[in-house]
């Protein structure tokens, strides 16, 4: 769990130098953020949250694109909280959108505390790039980094008769490898192009097909031949069955818990709005590198749904004075109740968490008894 150092009272630091991330958080907003914390903190542990850690048996993979994260100049205190608590529940996050500037994931690894770690990939230069890097974040009780890490790059034989003229795609393709318990895979963490106009489709199209066709060409001599593609991708349900297709056709499958279910904030808020399925997990199937079972027989995964328990529908007025403070638009806030919490939903809370929800699956990390009984199968 986090480190909540900075939700004391003054009186403890009478008898200890606690180390604070943020020391000038006041009353109101500790007890504001310690409140979001519980509500938090029983979602994601209740009936129905993010599964027990069981030693050596389970692994808990989330994938998440956080806003901004770097150059945000909104988030509270409390966001970062709320950000790490959240983290905190899974064992291995892959983090999409993060920028050069990397003070923001530093807060968060403070919270976190030194039995976490993270590694991240070099910026993308470029407009297509978007100043952006991937980061992984772990827990190393549970998680251990291979040595494994690189970008995938294409080369000039694979991408000369590309239709759209693509040499890399827009984003680096982040590979790293990663030992759980008895398990040894590689990670491919995507951002890939966004939009469902011709033109991006295509140019996200070509990025499929050219990524899975270096990894057929580098799998031969990877070091782990389980592997998963994570992350925003961008799909559309009416633009992207094509690439679907294609990741299937090489290998790739999804948790069932994942499919169809909204990972984008707007999705949520405006009626009648298309729900897309942007972020999400392909693994190469393995029979000895598979999903574990849900107490109600299905696989085990979900899309975590922040805003039902902090900067809830209804918080508009606990924000108020916040949001005037730094709104630097044209429209007046403070006499416009309908303004303000259009603004809320659709702007401010976003920036203080994301405007993606966090998605994860648990897999299963201990196949010795299978390996063992399909060993002495070959042995008789």
């Amino acid at each position: 769990m986090p480190f909540y150092n900075d939700l004391r009272p003054e009186a403890d630091y009478k008898d200890r130098d606690f180390e604070r991330v943020f020391p000038n958080m006041t009353r109101a907003e500790q007890v504001r953020c310690i409140d979001g914390l519980l509500r938090l903190k029983a979602e994601l542990s209740g009936p129905g949250g993010v599964p027990a850690r069981r030693t050596e048996q389970n692994l808990l993979l989330a994938s998440w694109n956080i806003r901004s994260f770097g150059t945000s100049r909104q988030r509270l205190p409390e966001a970062y909280f709320y950000i790490a608590e959240i983290l905190a529940a899974f064992d291995l996050v892959a983090i999409q959108e993060v920028k050069s500037n990397l003070v923001e994931l530093e807060k968060i690894m403070r919270l976190l505390g030194p039995g976490w770690k993270y590694i991240v990939n070099d910026v993308t230069e470029g407009h297509a790039g978007n100043d952006e890097r991937s980061a992984y974040v772990y827990n190393t009780a549970r998680v251990q980094f291979s040595g494994l890490a690189g970008e995938i790059a294409l080369w000039q034989a694979l991408t000369e008769d590309s239709p759209v003229g693509l040499q890399q795609l827009s984003r680096a393709p982040y590979m790293t490898g990663f030992i759980a318990g008895w398990k040894q895979f590689a990670m491919v963490n995507l951002h890939l192009e966004p939009g469902d106009t011709t033109p991006a489709v295509g140019i996200r199209s070509e990025e499929v097909r050219l990524l899975l066709a270096a990894l057929e060409v580098k799998r031969s001599g990877l070091w782990s031949d389980n592997l998963v593609l994570l992350g925003d991708m961008n799909f559309y349900r009416s633009k992207d069955h094509d690439n679907l297709r294609a990741l299937a056709a090489a290998g790739y499958v999804e948790c069932a818990a994942l499919l169809g279910k909204p990972t984008n904030v707007h999705d949520n808020i405006a009626p009648g709005r298309t729900v897309e399925t942007y972020d999400r997990m392909f693994f190469r199937a393995n029979d000895y590198f598979r999903f574990a079972t849900a107490s109600d027989g299905n696989q085990s995964g979900d899309v975590f749904d922040p805003f039902a328990h902090v900067y809830r529908r209804d918080d508009t007025a606990t924000y108020r004075e916040e949001m005037l403070a730094d709104y630097g638009g044209a429209k007046d806030l403070a006499n416009t109740p309908s303004e303000l919490h259009a603004y809320y939903l659709d702007t401010w809370r976003e920036n203080q968490l994301s405007d993606h929800y966090p998605i994860w699956v648990e897999l299963v990390t201990d196949n010795s008894a299978e390996f063992l009984a399909e060993k002495r199968g070959q042995l008789t």
